[in-house]
């Protein structure tokens, strides 16, 4: 064998000790890889939302059933309890108030509100229902108000004893004295007024009573004579 040959077999023989060192280096760097990598996998597969599957010959036959899920009961929703609706019972209403305008009079107010100048001079205790002034404030009544009855004149008044008697609509002095068995001339002096005037409601006048004897009405009798025919 020549020298050259002897180079040749020592370089391969070099080559072929260098590779079955490094054999042994490369398994182990490649296992310590796969232990990384499976170790990885476990990691995710016990924490991960999904587990990847197993391989197929960890797999066992028989397969593991899934708990059963208990339904949870159906949630009531409670509806609110209905507030009943109130009633249509009509509120209680306070006393109406007019104000007086250009032009009105107690008898057009009157009118408007379906009352009676009466009504209107009591609820507002007038002097002179002839003179209400634009921009005075009147109280109307109910409609249905009763007006104040008045009290009976007592009978032990003597002759020429005056009491004050206010107004009211229809009234005259005709009617007036001989309602107190007065004269109409009577009243006419002590108010100060011609009898020939017209009372408006609401005036105040003072009254002479019983200045003269009442006039006794006739009273029909009962039985009727029937004149007979003679023959």
């Amino acid at each position: 064998m020549t020298e050259d040959d002897r180079s040749a077999a020592e370089v391969i023989d070099a080559y072929r000790r260098r590779r079955e060192r490094m054999v042994p280096f490369m398994l182990g760097a490649l296992a310590v890889v796969l232990l990384v990598v499976g170790a990885f996998l476990v990691v995710i597969w016990f924490t991960g939302d999904s587990p990847p599957g197993l391989p197929a010959f960890l797999r066992s036959d028989t397969e593991t059933p899934e708990p059963s899920r208990t339904p949870r009961p159906p949630t009531v929703t409670l509806e609110p309890s209905r507030t009943s609706e109130p009633s249509d019972t009509p509120l209680p209403e306070g006393p109406l108030t007019y104000i007086v305008e250009e032009g009105d009079s107690l008898d057009s107010i009157a009118e408007q509100f379906g009352v009676t100048i009466d009504q209107l001079i009591v609820a507002n205790n007038l002097v002179d229902p002839n003179n209400i002034g634009v921009g005075s404030q009147l109280i109307i009544p109910d409609p249905d108000a009763d007006l104040p009855t008045e009290t009976p004149l007592p009978e032990t008044l003597v002759p020429g004893s005056t009491i004050e008697y206010v107004v009211k609509s229809g009234d005259n002095l005709l009617a007036i004295a001989e309602r107190f068995n007065s004269t109409i001339e009577a009243i006419a002096e002590a108010n100060d007024v011609d009898p020939a005037d017209v009372l408006f409601v609401g005036l105040r006048l003072i009254i002479p009573v019983n200045i003269v004897t009442p006039v006794p009405t006739d009273t029909p009798s009962p039985f009727t004579a029937t004149p007979t025919r003679l023959p």
